[in-house]
C-alpha cells in the first residue's frame, strides 16, 4: 500500500512539473516586446522562437545524461539551464544589460534544451512506476503541460497586469519551485512491482477520477480567466486554481480505501485495463507465434493484389511494406527506412508543427487584426484547448473494448481541426473566427503532441520509444524554421507597404489581414497534405491493430 500511494505522489509531481514547465507557450505573450527592445524585424523575431524549438532536437542529450546521473540531478539541471536562459533574457528586456542578438538566440536554445529535459524527467517517471496503464499515466501528465500559458497568464495578472516582460521572470523561478516541491516524491520512488489484473483495473478508474478533476481545472481556468482583469480578483481565481492542482494529493486516501470501496460498494463501471502498446511483455512472445501463420498470409495477400492492381497507385501506397506487428522494436537505422515512420513524421510536420508555430506567432497576428488587447485571453484559449486535446488523446485507453478504433485513426480525425481553422482564418478576421480557429489549433496540436508518444511506442516498440520520439520531433525546429520564415517573410512584406505602418527602435509592425493571409492560405494547404498522410498511415496500421485485438482476445481465453 505504501508503495503504491508512493506512485501516485510521483504522479502528482509529473502534473506538476509539466503545468509549471510549458514556457514555450508564452512566447507570443512578450515577443513584441522583445521585439521592440532588440529593434528586430519579424525575420530576426522568428530565428528565435526557432531557437527555442532546435532546443528539442537536443532531447536525446537527457537520455544520455540519464545513464550516468538519477532523475533528480537531470530535473535541477533543466532548470538551472531555464533559470539562466530566462533569467538573462528577463535582464535584457528590462534594459539592465545589454546582449548581441547571437547570444540572445543562444539564450532561447537554451530555454528550449530546459523544456525538453523536464519532459524527458516526467516520461521517464510515468513509464517507470506505470508500466500497466502507462498510456493513461502520459496522456495526463503531458496533458498538465497545455496548461502553462493559461497558469503563467493568471499568475502575470496577479503581479502586474501591465507588464508583460514579467512572463519572462516567471519562466526563470517558477520551474525552480516546482522542481523543489516535486523532489520529495522523486527521491521517494517505489520499487518496481507485477501488478494484479485486479489492481490495474482499479488504478484505471483512479485514473478516470483524475482526469474528470483534469477537465474541471481545464475549463475553470478557460471560464474564469476573462474575469481576471485585475491584479486582486488575478490572485483569487489564482489561489483556486492551485487547489485544484493540489486536490489530486487526496490520492493516497483513495488509494488506501480503494480494496475497503470494492468490497463494500457495489460496482456500477467496469474499466478495462488498458495495455500501453499492445500486448503485455511477458505475452509478446506467443503474440508473436499467434501472427506468424497470419503474415504469410498477409504477405501472400499483398503479393497477389500487387499481381493485380498494379494500375492502382494508392493501393500500393497502402500495403507496401506495411507493419504487420505492433510493439516491435525498431531501432533508429530501420525505423528510417519504414514507410510507415514518413508518413507518420510527414503527418506531425504538417499539423501539430503548424499548430506550434502558429502560437508562436499570435502576439503578431492579434496585434496585425486588431485584437492585441485580447491577446491574453487568446493565449488561455489555445493554452486550455491544447490541454483538452492532451486530454482527449486518453480515449483509446478509456473506450478500449467498447469502441475499438486504431490509435491513428484517432490521429487522422484530430488532424483534421487544422485546416478547417486556417481556411476559416482565410475567409475572415473577425475576432468570433480568430477565436474558434484558435481553439481549434490548440485541439488538433495537443491531441497531436501527447498521442505522439504512445503511437510511437505502438509502432516502433516500447524500448526503443526514447529515441524513435526523438528522432520524431526533429520535426519541430524545421518546421518552426520554415514555417515561421515564410510567415516572417510575409509580415515584413506586407509591413512596409502597410498604411499603418510604425517603427519602433527600427522594428517594423504590421497592421491588417494581409500580414498574415498568404501564410494561412500556405498553412492551410499544408495541413491538408498532413491529414492526407495520418489518413494513409491508419489505413496501413489498421490491420496490425485489428489483428492485436483478435489476439489479445485470444490470449485473455489463456491467461
Amino acid at each position: 500500500m505504501v508503495g503504491e500511494s508512493r506512485k501516485w505522489m510521483i504522479l502528482i509531481a509529473t502534473i506538476w512539473i509539466q503545468a509549471f514547465t510549458g514556457t514555450n507557450f508564452d512566447f507570443s505573450s512578450y515577443s513584441s516586446t522583445l521585439k521592440s527592445v532588440l529593434g528586430i524585424s519579424q525575420l530576426q523575431l522568428n530565428y528565435l522562437s526557432v531557437a527555442s524549438d532546435l532546443g528539442k532536437a537536443f532531447g536525446w542529450c537527457s537520455g544520455v545524461l540519464l545513464l550516468y546521473f538519477p532523475l533528480w540531478v537531470l530535473m535541477f539541471m533543466a532548470t538551472f539551464t531555464g533559470l539562466l536562459g530566462y533569467g538573462l533574457q528577463w535582464l535584457l528586456i528590462q534594459k539592465l544589460i545589454v546582449l548581441p542578438y547571437f547570444l540572445v538566440f543562444l539564450l532561447c536554445l537554451l530555454s528550449g534544451c530546459s523544456i525538453c529535459w523536464f519532459n524527458t524527467v516526467c516520461f521517464v517517471l510515468c513509464i517507470r512506476n506505470f508500466p500497466t496503464n502507462r498510456p493513461l499515466a502520459l496522456s495526463l501528465s503531458i496533458s498538465y503541460n497545455g496548461l502553462s500559458a493559461a497558469l503563467y497568464t493568471l499568475i502575470a495578472k496577479a503581479i502586474n497586469p501591465e507588464d508583460d516582460t514579467i512572463y519572462l521572470l516567471l519562466n526563470a523561478l517558477i520551474p525552480l519551485i516546482t522542481s523543489s516541491l516535486a523532489l520529495i516524491p522523486i527521491l521517494r520512488q517505489p520499487p518496481s512491482q507485477q501488478l494484479s489484473t485486479d489492481t490495474a483495473a482499479r488504478d484505471s478508474s483512479i485514473f478516470f477520477i483524475l482526469n474528470i478533476l483534469a477537465v474541471i481545472t481545464g475549463l475553470y481556468l478557460l471560464l474564469l480567466n476573462t474575469l481576471s482583469s485585475d491584479a486582486s480578483t488575478s490572485r483569487v481565481l489564482f489561489v483556486r486554481a492551485l487547489f485544484l492542482l493540489f486536490l489530486p494529493l487526496c490520492l493516497p486516501t483513495i488509494v488506501y480505501a480503494k480494496n475497503w470501496a470494492c468490497r463494500s460498494i457495489p460496482t456500477r463501471f467496469h474499466f478495462d485495463s488498458p495495455s500501453f502498446n499492445l500486448v503485455d511483455i511477458d505475452n509478446l512472445q506467443l503474440h508473436k507465434e499467434l501472427i506468424g501463420s497470419e503474415q504469410s498470409n498477409a504477405l501472400n495477400i499483398v503479393g497477389s493484389y500487387d499481381s493485380t492492381e498494379k494500375e492502382e497507385y494508392f493501393g500500393k501506397v497502402v500495403e507496401k511494406d506495411r507493419l504487420i506487428l505492433l510493439g516491435e522494436e525498431h531501432l533508429a537505422r530501420f525505423l528510417v527506412r519504414k514507410w510507415d515512420f514518413w508518413l507518420y513524421y510527414l503527418a506531425y510536420f504538417c499539423s501539430g508543427t503548424i499548430g506550434l508555430v502558429y502560437s508562436n506567432n499570435l502576439g503578431q497576428i492579434a496585434e496585425s487584426l486588431g485584437y492585441y488587447s485580447q491577446l491574453s485571453s487568446l493565449i488561455t484559449l489555445y493554452s486550455t484547448c491544447s490541454f483538452f486535446g492532451r486530454l482527449l488523446s486518453a480515449a483509446p485507453d478509456f473506450l478500449h473494448g467498447k469502441v475499438d478504433f486504431a490509435r491513428t485513426g484517432w490521429l487522422a480525425v484530430a488532424t483534421l481541426a487544422t485546416p478547417i481553422a486556417f481556411f476559416l482564418l482565410t475567409a475572415s478576421g473577425s475576432e468570433v473566427i480568430l477565436r474558434t480557429s484558435t481553439g481549434l489549433i490548440g485541439l488538433s496540436s495537443g491531441f497531436m503532441f501527447s498521442a505522439a508518444v504512445s503511437i510511437t511506442s505502438e509502432l516502433f516498440g516500447p524500448n526503443s520509444a526514447g529515441i524513435n520520439h526523438n528522432i520524431l520531433i526533429t520535426n519541430i525546429p524545421i518546421g518552426s524554421l520554415l514555417y515561421g520564415l515564410l510567415a516572417a517573410q510575409v509580415y515584413d512584406d506586407n509591413a512596409g507597404s502597410s498604411i499603418q505602418e510604425s517603427l519602433m527602435h527600427e522594428a517594423s509592425v504590421c497592421m491588417g489581414r494581409q500580414c498574415y493571409l498568404k501564410t494561412f492560405i500556405w498553412w492551410a494547404c499544408i495541413s491538408l497534405l498532413g491529414l492526407f498522410s495520418s489518413s494513409v498511415l491508419f489505413l496501413r496500421t489498421r490491420p496490425a491493430y485489428d489483428r492485436l485485438e483478435r489476439n489479445r482476445s485470444f490470449l485473455s481465453l489463456y491467461t
